[in-house]
């Protein structure tokens, strides 16, 4: 499924879940690819963080943490989801963060916040990170992960939130980040491949010149 999310565009996700009645699954807009070219697609592993951490974590949620439990509990294939809470200073994010990811089977990272180490980060190969900003100001004592694979939510476009729930399948690109609930994800995907189809069938028409009223009415889409 992430092969095949993979090969459709952002804005093709966005008409379909559009259409199936689900319009504000749009992240924040600022959110974007370190590099245009950079894709990602997969089920996400939620991290969320505080701005505040309090001063005793709960037991439990720390014991999580213990020997590194976060990136251990990684899974092939999953794509790091991590919420900033609204602090706009700090990289909650990172090189040395990316290459432990990547090792336990992520595929890559969004980051409704910042990352430090973009050139690092951008040396990594098949490592697409989409994030708000760059920044050289560690997180330390500002900000913190408190819990994983949990529901956490994110920046939205059309709505000020947008929830992300572990396993919910993350796809974006240089257009934007769409959060497709884990319910749907193989009707959408199957969908949009009809609705792939069509775009190419209709681009390809326009490159030879047909006329664009032919090309509308054969693929009712442009």
């Amino acid at each position: 499924m992430a092969q095949r999310y993979r090969q459709c565009t952002a804005a093709s996700v966005y008409d379909t879940l559009d259409a199936l009645g689900l319009p504000n699954q749009c992240l924040s807009l600022d959110i974007k690819p370190l590099r245009d070219d950079m894709r990602v697609a997969g089920p996400a592993f939620t991290v969320y963080g505080a701005r505040e951490p309090r001063a005793e974590a709960d037991l439990a949620q720390a014991a999580k943490f213990e020997g590194f439990g976060l990136f251990k509990a990684m899974f092939p294939g999953c794509v790091v989801v991590v919420n900033a809470e609204k602090d706009e200073q700090t990289g909650h994010w990172g090189e040395m963060m990316s290459l432990t990811a990547k090792r336990h089977g992520a595929t890559g990272v969004v980051v409704d916040g910042g990352t430090r180490d973009r050139a690092g980060l951008l040396r990594i190969p098949d490592w697409p990170v989409l994030v708000r900003y760059t920044t050289p100001i560690e997180s330390l004592h500002r900000w913190r992960a408190e819990d994983f694979m949990v529901p956490i939510y994110l920046s939205g476009t059309l709505t000020r939130l947008v929830r992300v729930d572990p396993g919910d399948w993350i796809v974006g690109d240089c257009d934007g980040v769409l959060v497709v609930p884990q319910g749907v994800a193989y009707d959408v995907l199957l969908k949009l491949e009809e609705l792939e189809q069509k775009e190419e069938g209709s681009r390809r028409e326009l490159a030879k010149g047909v006329p664009i009223e032919e090309v509308f009415a054969r693929y009712r889409r442009l």
